[in-house]
């Protein structure tokens, strides 16, 4: 007698347990579609007659699987070595999501991750930010992090009374380890914006200074500057974006390939990027299509810079930024998730 395929995803966080990696109406953890790649894929297995739920349900069942499993991390490696034993269970692929200065225990565990997995998707394959060493190469794979939508969103990109203001949203947060982290570039930025009005910031915890995010110098060098322009957590990025002509948009780490959703939020609301973050970025993106951070010697520079931007070019990254997100070159993003569970052949790729 066949067993039926089941498939397992472990997603990056418990708070996606019990199916609600797929729940698309949940408003906290679908915030601006995304969890909508995950739902699609989710479909794609069901028209062929296979279950997808996530890896709590494979984790509750004690000893032998009850079926055919493929076992999916998306950065999960704390069960992976009983998962290992488990008979009837695949190791599929591993998937990882952030960069060494967030979690470096999946790259430090690579060694044993490409013995046991099929695939291995990460940010870029030749070693930047991580070691080598021990690691099977032949099974890494480049990750491109899964976008919801293949065109802008008109109601916010089309959005005419913005401010000619730079905005800032993300969370409060402390680097785990410090090699090429832009945390305190982006607060250093921030404060040097302040300074001269231009800028606002968004997201959680950046009041809460007894807490673990906050205890680090940078933060405290600059809580007071960060107090003025701080507006509070946002419920939607689309909709504070769109606000806003401009959006200081670093990523976490400066490593080749990382591009994370930060970017594609700017795109997809009409807004323009001063990017900071992928040593390779015109490899990825249009240049055209952002203001890249790294031609200002200072912060101080970049409001400057703004006020001299012609009508004209501010229209050209503004239409650059579109035109990505619809090119194929935006669609290896929107389309990553088909890629790494393997309907890139089958007429899998979302309208």
């Amino acid at each position: 007698m066949t067993t039926a395929k089941q498939v397992y995803i472990d997603p990056t966080s418990s708070a996606y347990y019990q199916d609600r990696l797929f729940d698309l109406s949940n408003p906290t953890l679908n915030r601006d579609d995304a969890l909508a790649p995950f739902a699609h894929v989710k479909d794609l297995y069901a028209l062929q007659g296979i279950t997808v739920r996530t890896a709590d349900y494979l984790l509750d069942c004690a000893g032998e699987s009850p079926a055919s499993v493929d076992y999916y991390s998306l950065g999960v490696i704390d069960n992976v070595s009983a998962l290992r034993q488990r008979r009837g269970v695949t190791l599929k692929t591993f998937v990882i999501f952030e960069p060494p200065v967030v979690d470096p225990k999946p790259y430090a565990a690579l060694p044993e991750l490409t013995a046991g997995f099929e695939q291995i998707y990460l940010h870029n394959t030749i070693g930047d930010g991580y070691s080598l060493a021990g690691v099977d190469q032949s099974r890494l794979r480049k990750l491109y992090w899964p976008q919801p939508n293949q065109d802008v969103l008109k109601p916010y990109w089309s959005r005419t009374d913005r401010q000619n203001r730079i905005v800032v949203i993300n969370g409060n947060h402390i680097p785990t380890t410090f090699n090429k982290e832009l945390y305190s570039r982006r607060i250093e930025a921030m404060a040097a914006l302040a300074r001269t009005g231009s800028v606002d910031l968004y997201g959680r915890g950046w009041h809460k200074w007894w807490s673990r995010a906050s205890m680090w110098m940078p933060y405290w060098r600059h809580r007071r500057t960060l107090m003025s322009i701080y507006k509070g957590p946002c419920a939607s990025k689309y909709e504070v974006m769109s606000q806003y002509k401009y959006s200081l948009c670093f990523e976490n780490m400066a490593m080749s390939g990382y591009i994370t959703e930060k970017i594609f939020d700017c795109f997809y609301s009409g807004t323009i990027p001063i990017y900071l973050g992928a040593s390779d970025i015109a490899d990825l993106v249009p240049p055209e299509a952002y203001i890249d951070a790294r031609q200002f010697a200072s912060w101080d520079e970049i409001p400057r810079y703004l006020a001299a931007l012609p009508p004209q070019q501010y229209e050209v990254l503004r239409n650059a930024g579109r035109d990505f997100v619809r090119s194929a070159a935006g669609r290896r993003y929107t389309n990553s998730l088909l890629d790494i569970f393997g309907f890139a052949d089958t007429g899998g790729e979302r309208e």
